[in-house]
C-alpha cells in the first residue's frame, strides 16, 4: 500500500473527511461546515461535483503521450482567478453531482481507454473525496473489479492547507503545480488570494519533497512535480521572479513547465489583461529561462493560446 499500511491510510482519510464540517482544505480556511450545505470559497458543499471525465491531450508531453491523459475536471475553484479558462465550472459552478462508486468507475474507465494517468484537475476542495475513492480504484472495489494500476497526476493552484497536502502522499504520484504569482499586489487583485507566493512555494516544497522524478521506459513520468508559471499580459518581470526563485530552490529536481497560452476568455475587469501575451513578451520569457540554463525546462510553440485547446464541458464521462 505505497509505504503506508492500510490502516495508516484509512485513519487519514477519515480525519481529512472531518475537515469537511469545518473546512480548511485550502489556504483560505473559511471553516464553513461543507457537510450541511454550507460552501465557502469554492462554492463547493461536500457533495462532488465534476464537468468532465475524457482523454486529454494538451498537458505536457510526458503527462498527455499519445494515448493521453485521463483528466477529471471537477466544479468548483477555491482560487477562481478572473481570467479562468475553465471560468463556467470553476466559478460557474457547472458539472453534475456523483458518488465516490461512481468516481472510482470513471478511474477504471479512464484507465481502460488506455490513458496514461488519471488528471485530477482542480482537486483542493474534494481532498478527502479524492484520497478514498482512489483508494477503493487502486483496491479493486468498483464495479469493474479492476484495481487502478496507472499514476495520479494532482492538477493545482497550489493554493492548499499545507496540513492536507500532506496527506497525499501516498495517493498522489505527479504533481502539476501551478505558480502564478510572486507578486501579492498581483496575487490579491486576479485572485483575491493574499500570501500566493509564500504559500504555493511551501506547498511546493512538499511536493518535491514527497514525489521524486522518475520516468518508465517510454518517457512518461511516473512520479515527480511540474511547476508552471503562466505568463500573464504586462507580468513578464513577475513571471521571471517566480521562475528564478524556483530554480534557486529547486535547480533539476523538477521540471519547469513556461506558459504563454494566456486567453482572456471573459472581461477579466482589468483592461492591462484582456488581451493574449505578445510574442515579444512570451519571447522575452523564454530568453531568460534560457540565460540560466534550466534543463528540464518546457517551452510551448505557436497556437498554444488558441481556444481550441480549452475542453468542452459537456458532461462527457460524467
Amino acid at each position: 500500500m505505497r509505504d503506508m499500511d492500510a490502516k495508516d491510510l484509512t485513519g487519514k482519510i477519515e480525519e481529512a473527511f472531518l475537515a469537511l464540517s469545518h473546512c480548511e482544505l485550502c489556504e483560505r480556511r473559511c471553516k464553513v461546515d461543507r457537510t450541511a450545505g454550507g460552501t465557502g470559497a469554492c462554492g463547493m458543499t461536500a457533495e462532488l461535483k465534476a464537468a468532465r471525465a475524457a482523454l486529454h491531450f494538451w498537458e505536457e508531453p510526458f503527462i498527455s503521450g499519445v494515448s493521453g491523459s485521463g483528466a477529471v475536471f471537477f466544479s468548483g475553484c477555491s482560487l477562481k482567478c478572473v481570467f479562468c479558462q475553465n471560468h463556467d465550472i470553476s466559478a460557474g459552478g457547472f458539472g453534475k453531482k456523483i458518488t465516490l462508486d461512481r468516481l472510482a468507475d470513471i478511474y477504471i474507465e479512464l484507465q481502460q481507454k488506455k490513458a496514461n494517468n488519471i488528471n485530477l484537475v482542480t482537486p483542493t476542495h474534494y481532498i478527502p473525496q479524492v484520497m478514498e475513492s482512489i483508494r477503493r480504484a487502486r483496491a479493486g472495489e468498483d464495479s469493474y473489479g479492476t484495481k487502478l494500476e496507472i499514476p495520479v497526476v494532482y492538477n493545482t493552484s497550489s493554493y492548499e492547507n499545507r496540513y492536507y497536502l500532506s496527506m497525499l502522499e501516498e495517493t498522489v504520484d505527479i504533481y502539476l503545480a501551478d505558480l502564478k504569482y510572486y507578486s501579492d499586489g498581483l496575487s490579491l487583485k486576479y485572485s483575491k488570494a493574499p500570501h500566493y507566493f509564500e504559500t504555493a512555494f511551501g506547498n511546493i516544497e512538499e511536493m518535491v519533497r514527497q514525489k521524486p522524478l522518475s520516468f518508465d521506459g517510454s518517457g512518461m513520468m511516473k512520479s515527480g512535480v511540474v511547476i508552471r508559471i503562466l505568463l500573464l499580459p504586462g507580468a513578464l518581470i513577475d513571471a521571471k521572479l517566480a521562475l528564478k526563485k524556483a530554480y534557486m530552490r529547486f535547480g533539476e529536481d523538477v521540471w519547469y513547465s513556461l506558459m504563454g497560452q494566456y486567453i482572456p476568455i471573459t472581461d477579466t475587469g482589468f483592461l492591462e489583461i484582456n488581451r493574449k501575451v505578445s510574442e515579444a513578451e512570451y519571447g522575452s520569457f523564454l530568453d531568460f529561462a534560457r540565460q540560466m540554463d534550466i534543463e528540464n525546462c518546457l517551452m510551448q510553440t505557436g497556437g498554444a493560446d488558441d481556444i481550441s485547446f480549452i475542453p468542452p464541458f459537456d458532461l462527457e464521462g460524467i
